[in-house]
């Protein structure tokens, strides 16, 4: 199947989505490729983003065989629970992790309260592309490697990046336009 679509999943407590982070920058820039359209919505449930709310929105979205979700921390839980029942081009993970932290809002969400079906996204998900910061202030790096590890990911390693909170991401933009020209 050709790649004609990304959807951009953000972090939880994002707010305007257009306005935060690098997603409304990221969208303009996938717009301007060639066949390609960038879906990013403002998320229901914006705080706690529950997966029983985030996951229908996300097929409300059109993601399909010809989607790459790109998810960002809380988004890239929620993209890797999608995969593990639906088929995508694949997925481009950033800021991903595996556990609740200990923290409540995460346990909350619904994420974690089950084992992870690796096998079940990684043949459902044709592409898995991941980037990652050691000094994430949010996430242990176990934590992302582990994602890593489990799924075989294409893993963009830095140590300088934090929680990729930045403005712009030109290297995710570089990350679609390679799965773009391998389709």
């Amino acid at each position: 199947m050709p790649l004609r679509k990304a959807v951009i999943v953000p972090g939880n407590g994002s707010g305007d989505v257009e306005r935060s982070n690098w997603y409304g920058w990221a969208r303009k820039q996938i717009d301007k490729i060639p066949d390609m359209t960038c879906i990013l919505k403002n998320m229901p449930d914006p705080v706690t983003a529950r997966e029983s709310v985030w996951l229908p929105f996300m097929e409300e979205m059109g993601c399909d065989e010809e989607t790459v979700i790109i998810g960002h921390s809380s988004g890239a839980a929620a993209a890797l629970r999608y995969a593990e029942s639906h088929k995508l081009f694949g997925i481009i993970l950033v800021g991903a992790y595996v556990s609740d932290l200990g923290d409540e809002t995460e346990r909350a969400s619904g994420y974690f309260n089950r084992p992870w079906d690796w096998s079940s996204i990684s043949s459902n998900a044709g592409h898995l592309v991941q980037f990652g910061s050691s000094d994430d202030p949010f996430l242990p790096w176990e934590e992302q490697q582990e994602v890593a590890d489990n799924l075989k990911t294409e893993l963009h390693r830095y140590s300088d990046r934090g929680h990729f909170q930045n403005t712009a991401f030109p290297e995710l933009i570089a990350a679609v336009n390679k799965l773009k020209a391998a389709a």
